[in-house]
């Protein structure tokens, strides 16, 4: 899975050793997506291992995270994991944004703002690959 975020808290480095003796470490980042909507949302999100070196996050910078999801059940409650794998920093504008933080997907056009009742039309635009209507096309539609 794949959405865009802001970064805005890094927690402490969690260390330890396991029940077999293996050293491990988990990196965690909340970040936040959707703000543009006016309804923002928090996502922490972890990286286990040496993995966790390889992330640099600034607080305040949008990001585009590749993350997978995670759910397990444990003593009957159950919790769910977002480890992110990749990331990288965004390059679309602060505004450029859909609601719910998804970045808009690559090839698709915004549709054009709707015109005021009774205000003029504009002339419509060809779609892609269409040419230019013949003057000798005597079809009605």
């Amino acid at each position: 899975m794949q959405f865009e975020a802001t970064m805005i808290q890094e927690l402490p480095l969690q260390e330890g050793v396991s029940k077999s003796g293996n050293p491990w470490k988990k990196k965690e980042w909340v970040f936040e997506t959707g703000s543009e909507s006016g309804y923002p949302r928090k996502v922490k999100v972890q990286c286990f291992g040496d993995r966790s070196d390889n992330f640099t996050f600034i607080p305040g910078k949008r990001y585009v995270l590749d993350v997978d999801l995670e759910s397990r059940e444990f003593n009957g409650r159950w919790y769910t994991d977002v480890s992110v794998f990749r990331a990288q920093e965004s390059m679309a504008p602060q505004g450029g944004m859909q609601p719910g933080g998804m970045a808009p997907a690559g090839g698709y056009q915004q549709a054009p703002a709707p015109q005021p009742f009774g205000a003029p039309q504009q002339p419509a635009q060809n779609p892609i690959g269409a040419g230019a209507p013949s003057e000798t096309d005597d079809l009605p539609f």
